[in-house]
């Protein structure tokens, strides 16, 4: 087949290229992939510019090192910095370099965290879902991606717990299931991490404890968050991913997650892409494939409901 010749091999568009035939589909994920990334890398210099991109980002960038990396710690105020020392911690070297040399090398994870989520079929999708939280460099995406891996490497739940640490309502999952091995490793990698980081900065692990119970229910008023109250949104989460762990559904354990999240914002939303990899989603025929199959379950529960004739059918407005 010569360079360039598009062929369709059992209903995918592919294209001969270094003498490998390539979907086309995968090809695109690449250009829209690199488009988004030159656009958050030119938007974010000058800092606070419209349309402006990385401006979650900035706070990690920009929090000191050392005692108090906290000077600025309130939900809603820019470059508010509210996860652990440790977080700073490991981004050290991307925090040495200028903002936008920053800016390029952050931008690279939450593309690879939403390619790792919807696979190269599904990444345009998944992209355009999540952009303004990919452009923003918040690190839904990448919670979504330890929750996903947390089910086969638990000790992934560290990065959870040690960034937004709500949503560590998920490991409710190895409780219902009595995994405890599973519980065992995400504690002790998680509190191992936390006393190397703490030997290092004693007094900013000493205030942060402090943060966070500064800004319990702080995103009152908030115009970009949802206006749920963490302690409305946390019992639904319980009973979800319990829910979940009886019926061996892990596809609730993101949702779970999300609506556990310290503040609701907008761009939290993207965290539900994590139940594609667990639902077996991988391509636009299995995505409608699962949406079919829940919508019958869904349909066929409803019929079984107490007062429901038998036979009375179900629709979408019903």
């Amino acid at each position: 087949m010569a360079k360039g010749e598009v062929l369709i091999i059992q209903g995918e568009r592919s294209v001969a290229l270094f003498g490998r035939r390539i979907p086309i589909i995968y090809l695109l994920g690449l250009l829209a992939a690199f488009a988004a990334w030159l656009f958050i890398v030119l938007w974010c210099e000058p800092y606070g510019r419209w349309p402006g991109t990385a401006m979650d980002a900035h706070a990690y960038w920009l929090a000191p090192s050392g005692s108090d990396p906290y000077p600025i710690a309130a939900v809603g105020t820019p470059n508010a910095y509210l996860y652990s020392p440790t977080f700073l911690q490991v981004l050290w070297p991307l925090r040495m370099m200028s903002w936008q040399a920053f800016v390029a090398g952050w931008a690279v994870l939450p593309l690879l965290a939403l390619a790792y989520l919807t696979g190269p079929r599904l990444f345009i999708l998944g992209l355009a879902l999540t952009f303004l939280e990919v452009a923003g460099g918040n690190i839904e995406l990448m919670i979504g991606v330890a929750i996903v891996l947390g089910f086969r490497w638990p000790a992934a739940w560290s990065f959870v717990l040690l960034t937004k640490v709500t949503p560590g309502i998920g490991m409710l999952w190895f409780v219902v299931r009595r995994e405890w091995r599973a519980l065992f490793i995400a504690g002790i990698a998680t509190a191992a991490i936390a006393a190397v980081s703490f030997v290092l900065w004693p007094d900013a692990w000493i205030r942060w404890p402090q943060v966070l119970t500064s800004n319990t229910g702080a995103t009152k008023g908030t115009w970009a968050a949802i206006p749920i109250p963490f302690l409305v949104r946390a019992p639904i989460a319980v009973l979800i991913v319990v829910w979940g762990a009886l019926k061996d559904h892990r596809w609730t354990v993101p949702i779970a997650a999300m609506l556990a999240l310290p503040a609701l914002w907008y761009g939290g939303l993207a965290i539900i892409v994590a139940t594609w990899p667990l639902i077996g989603a991988r391509s636009w025929g299995e995505l409608g494939r699962v949406l079919i199959d829940g919508w019958h379950e869904m349909t066929a529960w409803i019929g079984s409901l107490p007062g429901r004739r038998p036979g009375t059918p179900v629709s979408p407005a019903a």
